[in-house]
């Protein structure tokens, strides 16, 4: 078969197959180009979840008649100019693909207007112009694209439920409300309102749109700025999870963007103070200069590519480490108010498959222009506790990070500083014990219930942590030899990686057949759990081809402190609680046991009256 050039009808259905994949992408690209085009309110209609008729209207600059019939062609764009402008993208889209891939596959019309004279009104269909014509002249675009997909069946029989591909629409509105809270969003499905923001600029307002305002008031500021990033926005209290990690948003340049790295920052800022299996609610929105980006990595510029990654990632992880630092992270038992409204249209609906991409869209809640207009400085100060002065002997001063085998480590010689006006853990008084497993103990400011197993694992970790982390890297004889018998994958394994396993200090010998014995470890091992942290030090081999001796230092610990911690109905007599709970409050990290789980819960004296009727 001889080599010929493709039809502009047939390449604009392929490029349409990467840019267009299901109605999301089509109102994601319609909404880029209004807010490229310095909207400030960006009105969105779908019918059918989009699969019958999308609208996107806007009040932005507008267009020409010349300029909205260039706009359909494949690659015309007015946001690069020559290749240097590549490398300093600061608009969201810059491709010149999206309406000519839309208009491909859609029966689509555009009417947009400068505002100083008629609208140009177009009509395509598969990407070609069918009709034109003159219209009225309010500034700003509104496009309509309809039938996607009935000139390509094949794509159809691809779609999901109306629900899921809703929930797809819904889940990218969320995101794109979080990253231009200035710009005022109406969303409405078949001609029902879901989905409204206000515009005031307000990020915590939005979060309490998205995820409701029990969630905003748990969400704490982070601000940070160094010579090459600016960091801002919130991040919830670690009390506030859920299992999928698609809750964290990562906006750069305005640009909600999804990356694995950036994601592990966000975790490892949090540290122990995420139970397994958690994940964050965390919005961040992160300004560089455009050369420090490259967001011409994947067609729908979701992926980019940063050029001062470690820089940036050390950065967002130490920013949310600080916001903890002097924070009070006891969660407080709250009584649950009864719903005074139905459920909106995002609460009644069911998915028919797991959602891998989007992060599940049934937090939010429906707002109105009634909606009260409250400002972030109230919804934190709902979560703002005093408590007593601490003694002197308790008043340190906080520790920075510092470097080591390549990673953040906290220095945890030292608590942080308990003399602010919020202390993070206030004196509290033993009043006895419940069940053998949880303290009781009051003080002025309520009633208080903690996990004595818990609170004793945080206290030990950290100490084993703090003597592991102290230990030289020199070897151990020992007089009986461990010995291993490994699968044959795992023998080929370690073979093929013997200098990586030699560089942390563990020399295997064969033993007959897959069969292996060692003579020597590090002398930091642990007694009792040498046998544990090799294999722990294959399988991190085994899945990231290195080792990182903190990590394994710090499971060490955890696993320590645990086997070592006082159990579940075992006695304390009044001394036994006061000290434990004096301790707990010296820990680092008070707040949670090296696996998340809560040590202390809070019940404040306002909502034990309110359980009892004394306040109503």
């Amino acid at each position: 078969m001889g080599i010929f050039q493709m039809p502009d009808a047939l390449a604009n259905k392929i490029a349409a197959g990467e840019v267009v994949e299901r109605p999301a992408s089509v109102v994601k690209e319609l909404i880029e180009n209004s807010i490229d085009a310095n909207s400030s309110w960006i009105k969105v209609e779908v019918e059918e979840a989009g699969l019958q008729k999308i609208k996107v209207i806007d009040n932005g600059n507008g267009m020409t008649e010349a300029d909205a019939e260039k706009a359909f062609l494949r690659h015309a764009t007015s946001k690069i100019q020559d290749e240097t402008d590549l490398f300093r993208v600061n608009t969201l889209g810059f491709r010149g693909e999206a309406l000519a891939s839309i208009a491909a596959v859609s029966r689509m019309s555009i009417k947009t207007s400068e505002g100083d004279s008629a609208a140009a009104w177009l009509s395509i269909e598969g990407g070609v112009v069918k009709d034109r014509a003159k219209s009225d002249a309010r500034k700003g675009t509104e496009i309509v694209v309809e039938d996607l997909f009935f000139n390509t069946p094949a794509r159809l029989k691809y779609m999901k439920t109306i629900h899921t591909e809703l929930g797809h629409i819904t889940d990218l509105l969320n995101r794109l409300a979080l990253s231009h809270a200035s710009i005022r969003f109406e969303v409405v499905h078949n001609g029902k309102p879901l989905f409204n923001t206000a515009g005031t600029g307000d990020m915590l307002q939005v979060i309490s749109q998205v995820y409701g305002m029990s969630v905003a008031r748990k969400m704490l500021p982070v601000k940070h700025e160094t010579l090459d990033f600016s960091i801002d926005g919130y991040i919830a209290k670690p009390e506030v999870t859920r299992a999928s990690r698609n809750y964290m948003s990562t906006i750069v340049n305005g640009r909600y963007i999804k990356s694995m790295q950036l994601t592990q920052a966000i975790v490892r800022g949090y540290h122990t103070l995420l139970p397994i299996g958690r994940s964050p609610i965390v919005v961040l929105a992160i300004e560089m200069d455009p050369v420090l980006v490259d967001v011409n990595v994947h067609p729908t510029k979701l992926e980019v590519r940063f050029s001062k990654d470690k820089a940036l990632f050390t950065a967002v992880e130490e920013t949310i480490h600080a916001a903890f630092r002097n924070a009070s992270l006891i969660p407080q038992m709250e009584q649950k108010q009864p719903e005074q409204t139905k459920p909106s249209v995002q609460n009644t609906m069911t998915f028919d498959e797991p959602r891998q991409e989007s992060a599940p869209w049934n937090d939010g809640q429906q707002v109105n222009e009634d909606t009260p207009k409250i400002g972030k400085k109230q919804w934190l100060d709902h979560e703002k506790q005093e408590f007593p002065p601490l003694s002197e002997n308790h008043h340190t001063p906080n520790q920075p990070y510092h470097e080591s085998v390549g990673r953040s480590v906290r220095n945890t010689d030292t608590p942080p500083d308990n003399s602010g006006e919020e202390q993070r853990v206030p004196p509290m008084y033993p009043i006895g014990q419940l069940h053998g497993t949880y303290i009781l103990a009051q003080n002025e400011n309520g009633f208080y219930m903690i996990d004595q197993h818990a609170a004793q694992e945080r206290i030990k970790f950290e100490r084993f942590r703090k003597k592991l982390g102290q230990t030289e890297n020199e070897l151990q004889e020992l007089l009986i030899p461990l010995t291993f018998d490994f699968s044959k994958q795992e023998s080929i394994f370690i073979d093929h990686h013997m200098q990586e396993f030699e560089k942390v200090g563990l020399f295997f010998e064969p033993f007959g057949n897959q069969t292996y014995i060692i003579r020597s470890h590090p002398n930091w091992f642990p007694k009792g759990f040498e046998e544990e942290i090799i294999r722990e030090m294959i399988d991190q081999i085994m899945q990231n081809e290195k080792v990182d001796v903190e990590e394994i230092r710090e499971d060490a610990a955890a696993l320590m402190s645990c086997k070592r911690s006082i159990k579940a109905n075992h006695h304390l007599n009044q001394e036994d609680m006061f000290r434990l709970l004096e301790d707990l409050r010296k820990a680092y990290d008070p707040f949670t046991c090296p696996h998340g789980r809560p040590v202390i819960i809070h019940f404040s004296s306002y909502e034990l009256e309110k359980m009892f009727k004394r306040v109503m």
